[in-house]
């Protein structure tokens, strides 16, 4: 198993990270995004998760992905500018990524060995799928795509993450 922390990413203003720079020494809520998708309101509820919980140590990341019947076409200066003017994103956002297949990003070749709630392990499912990694670097919840980030249990892992 890679570290999580080590992995490199490079996030939409071209800038060179690893997945551990991100996420400093708190939690990170991961999400596969997309902006011309049914789930794409979800990111005004991670904006909020992201200002609610950022001051305790939460780092929202999202990652943009094009995999899912073409649902986020755009460059990365379109994909910033609609996530800034529609929904106020202040979170991080990583350059386009592959969730699954051939070209999948390493850092969702870890993700995707977790399991959620009803036992599904492997490729991401669709768009707004999410997974909670400790400050440790250990994944420790992935919720559906369309469990809200505002859904009780979500509230409650990130919680639970803060305190640990």
């Amino acid at each position: 198993m890679t570290d999580l922390r080590a992995i490199p990413l490079t996030l939409l203003d071209g800038s060179a990270t690893t997945f551990g720079e991100v996420a400093g020494d708190g939690p990170v809520l991961v999400v596969n995004v997309a902006s011309r998708c049914g789930l794409t309101p979800q990111y005004a509820a991670l904006e909020e998760l992201a200002r609610s919980y950022g001051p305790r140590g939460l780092t929202v990341l999202g990652t943009p992905c094009n995999q899912f019947l073409g649902q986020e076409p755009g460059s990365n200066e379109e994909i910033a500018e609609f996530c800034s003017m529609t929904y106020g994103v202040t979170f991080p956002l990583t350059d386009k990524l592959e969730v699954n297949g051939d070209g999948q990003h390493p850092l969702f070749a870890e993700l995707t060995a977790a399991a959620d709630a009803g036992g599904h392990t492997g490729d991401v499912r669709w768009n707004f799928e999410k997974w909670l990694v400790s400050r440790d670097g250990e994944v420790v919840a992935r919720f559906a795509p369309t469990t809200v980030p505002d859904a009780a249990e979500v509230v409650a892992a990130v919680e639970a993450s803060l305190e640990a």
